[in-house]
């Protein structure tokens, strides 16, 4: 494993633990270089999922564009990143259940809708007008409300 801050290939392995779910695993490691630490995750390589666009073409799944599109809507939000990765891996591990090889991008988006409506109403907000191409300010006043009709 190459430091992210050096890039010296030579570390070792402080600490490792199950991720909460169960389905990666946590590694602590200290770079005998420059004796930084980093993270890393180790996950089970499963047969690749295609997410079909709306416009019909298909793409590789990829777990960061869940994470980046999170990230954008909790920014500047008190949420941990570790509550990111956490819905990051559900939505991940839910969509390798329910689905074989194709998955409708419209499913992905109501799982990351559905997660962040229980995590932070702004941040489900800010999502939503983004995924549903809000248009007007009468669609964040209906967004808003559903987050409102939850409690």
């Amino acid at each position: 494993m190459r430091c992210p801050f050096c890039k010296a290939d030579n570390d070792k392995v402080i600490d490792s633990r199950s991720t909460s779910d169960g389905n990666s695993i946590r590694r602590r490691r200290e770079c005998l270089a420059c004796n930084k630490r980093f993270t890393t995750y180790e996950r089970t390589e499963a047969q690749p999922l295609v997410i079909i666009k709306k416009d019909g073409t298909r793409q590789p799944f990829d777990r960061n564009k869940i994470l980046d599109g999170i990230r954008k809507a909790c920014q500047k939000r008190p949420i941990e990143t570790q509550k990111i990765e956490d819905i990051v891996s559900r939505i991940e591990l839910e969509l390798y259940e329910r689905f074989e090889k194709e998955v409708p991008s419209m499913e992905v988006g109501e799982l990351i809708m559905k997660e962040l409506r229980e995590l932070d109403s702004v941040a489900y907000v800010r999502f939503a007008s983004v995924y549903r191409a809000f248009q007007e300010a009468q669609d964040f006043v209906e967004a808003a409300q559903r987050v409102g009709d939850k409690k």
